[in-house]
């Protein structure tokens, strides 16, 4: 019922930069929070970024400083613009979103497949 295609992932040299992109289609009414977890092999998924639908952000403190998440509601689509990208980021990316299917409908959430970035020399 939602689709989200994620794009952007690569390899780049450490101090690098890459943007992700994560666009949503579907039965969607309204968009709330979007996001962007990690994980690292051998890890568990962590947080990275989260936006709320009117624009406020968080971060993983490993994060703060260096990535940038935004959002265009217009497009249901999210972005995180990751700089001075170290080895330690290096990880599968997964777009989160939570939204509604209607007016008073429940809150679904919802994950994309995911998209590796690696981060080395």
């Amino acid at each position: 019922q939602v689709q989200l295609v994620e794009s952007g992932g690569g390899l780049v040299q450490p101090g690098g930069s890459l943007r992700l992109s994560c666009a949503a289609s579907g039965s969607i009414f309204r968009l709330h929070d979007m996001g962007w977890y990690r994980q690292a092999p051998g890890k568990q998924r962590e947080l990275a970024a989260t936006i709320t639908s009117s624009g406020s952000s968080n971060y993983a403190d490993s994060v703060k400083g260096r990535f940038t998440i935004s959002r265009d509601n217009a497009k249901n689509t999210v972005y995180l613009q990751m700089n001075s990208l170290k080895p330690e980021d290096t990880a599968v990316y997964y777009c989160n979103v939570r939204y509604t299917m209607s007016r008073f409908g429940s809150t679904y959430d919802h994950w994309g497949q995911g998209t590796q970035v690696t981060v080395s020399s």
